[in-house]
């Protein structure tokens, strides 16, 4: 039997070191990337003489249904590989938070597979966003 101090120099020695300023700038351009997209999706829209509400809607929407569709394509991970948190902070990480355990517990069912374990990466984040809206929301309400 190896003691911890054994065994912490095993992982440390396996462990590869992270370029961690080469990261940095990945996730900066990536999600800047991304975000320029979707400034030139919004751009396309309001060419189109789409009302800006609307134009605006239709970029969030558009933006998912990517996310969603280079997750099923499994293009998704293969960028968040190399990007890191680039593709995390985009509306494009949430809907590939949604989709990926969806696509995992598809095999489990509709219900107890695809539908529960669905939002075990979003569902946090959901439940904070309620909670913080009702609460601001309150605030707001007595301010004025």
């Amino acid at each position: 039997m190896i003691s911890r101090e054994e065994y912490s120099q095993i992982v440390k020695k396996a462990s590869k070191n992270s370029n961690t300023p080469l990261n940095c700038f990945k996730a900066f351009l990536v999600g800047g990337a991304i975000c320029a997209a979707g400034q030139g999706i919004l751009n396309l829209y309001m060419f189109l003489k789409i009302p800006e509400i609307h134009a605006k809607t239709l970029t969030s929407v558009t933006l998912i249904f990517l996310g969603i569709l280079f997750t099923a394509l499994r293009l998704y991970d293969k960028l968040a590989k190399h990007a890191g948190a680039g593709t995390l902070v985009p509306i494009t990480g949430f809907a590939n938070a949604m989709a990926s355990p969806a696509m995992e517990f598809k095999s489990e069912g509709y219900v107890l597979g695809l539908g529960a374990k669905m939002f075990i990466v979003s569902g946090p984040v959901i439940v904070y966003g309620t909670i913080a809206s009702v609460i601001w929301g309150l605030i707001y309400f007595f301010i004025r």
